[in-house]
């Protein structure tokens, strides 16, 4: 920490304000990570080793340098009026989050497509093979991916979509402080939060779908986590539906898989591709749009997608779309922006395209074969 070289009075307001920016940041942290202790499930050695990663990494980010911003004001008295000078500076330290990709680094590993996320996973669909990936094995945060898991598990309760479910105060975020646009008391259809939580990633809609799962919310999270153990995810551990918590992680492998059952739900087809939507909360009208740019896209054909954000997981996307005439699967992981994570999948696109026209194709380093198996068969929606 450097000091202000103006004197005792100065020092110790730069001191008061650096002490307040650290306490802020790190405050909610240890109030997850108590909050979370208490409530948590027994988890795998894999999930285990996991949490020590992340722990390493939060550790990183502590001693991690912090961007610096400063900024002055003048307050001058009125010319001729012999009113001194008066220079304010204040600095404000904000601190470099990195994810747990950086602080462990996976972006040191390059790639041939020189791919900005530090996560990539390409396969084809129809027989399973796999044509790109990078860090693939790597196991961490997933950020609001988790809410395609949520949507699974919503449908396969068959619960009924026109049936009206109100946000209370229990579905406000208090781990992150995220804002919402759905206020407590708002009623809205299960279909209808459904489709926010899937296309414009409302968390409010997410934690209120499994705060009305038969059971509860603890019945709704154990349910998350034996349909990950079904589909085969084995590195895949999930705490609450939304994606805020830094303890719900995957891998890309998983995720894949996630991806390829949630794509033989049509309204998960439906809803994470759909444009927009705008509802009537009971206060005013709402409209959303989806998070996902590629989706309005004329030369996108795209079947399933999500999106993800937390600073853990960095910028994170998976999407199942056509390209050049086959069906495939695309899992991008902690990327730093969201422009990042579009131009990823364009460079993937563009390869993949190139690659079809040329003879032989090439493979890309570390390809495989066989990686998927027969999935489950379509389901019908819940309210059919």
């Amino acid at each position: 920490m450097s000091w202000f070289r103006q004197g005792g009075a100065a020092r110790l307001g730069a001191a008061l304000i650096v002490s307040i920016g650290l306490a802020a940041w790190l405050w909610p942290a240890a109030a997850v990570q108590a909050r979370e202790a208490s409530k948590k499930p027994k988890a795998t050695a894999t999930h285990k080793a996991a949490a020590k990663t992340h722990a390493g990494a939060r550790k990183t980010a502590s001693a991690t340098p912090k961007r610096v911003k400063w900024s002055s004001a003048t307050a001058r008295g009125k010319r001729g009026s012999g009113a001194a000078s008066a220079h304010r500076v204040v600095r404000v330290a904000e601190p470099v989050r990195p994810s747990i990709g950086h602080a462990i680094g996976l972006h040191a590993a390059g790639d041939p497509l020189a791919l900005q996320s530090a996560v990539a996973l390409v396969l084809d669909q129809g027989s399973g093979e796999v044509l790109f990936e990078k860090n693939a094995q790597a196991v961490l945060p997933i950020a609001s991916i988790s809410k395609l898991m949520t949507a699974v598990v919503v449908l396969d309760a068959q619960l009924p979509m026109t049936e009206m479910l109100e946000i209370g105060d229990a579905d406000v975020d208090t781990e992150r402080n995220t804002r919402s646009r759905l206020r407590t008391g708002t009623r809205l259809s299960r279909g209808e939060l459904l489709q926010l939580a899937l296309m414009s990633s409302e968390n409010r809609a997410a934690h209120t779908l499994g705060r009305h799962y038969p059971g509860g919310m603890a019945s709704f999270v154990e349910q998350m986590n034996r349909k990950a153990r079904e589909l085969g995810m084995s590195s895949s551990h999930f705490v609450e539906p939304t994606g805020l918590s830094s303890s719900n992680v995957s891998n890309a492998r998983d995720l894949a898989l996630l991806v390829r059952a949630a794509s033989t739900y049509p309204l998960i087809r439906e809803y994470s591709t759909a444009s927009a939507l705008t509802v009537d909360t009971g206060y005013n009208t709402v409209s959303y749009r989806n998070t996902n740019r590629l989706v309005d896209r004329p030369d996108w054909d795209i079947g399933v997608q999500k999106t993800g954000y937390i600073s853990e997981a960095g910028n994170c996307v998976v999407m199942q779309t056509r390209i050049d005439g086959r069906s495939m699967v695309v899992v991008l992981l902690d990327a730093a922006a969201r422009v990042a994570r579009v131009g990823d999948a364009l460079r993937i696109r563009s390869w993949l395209e190139s690659a079809s026209r040329a003879e032989p194709r090439r493979p890309m380093p570390g390809e495989h074969k066989a990686f998927l198996q027969p999935g489950p068969r379509e389901h019908a929606p819940a309210d059919a």
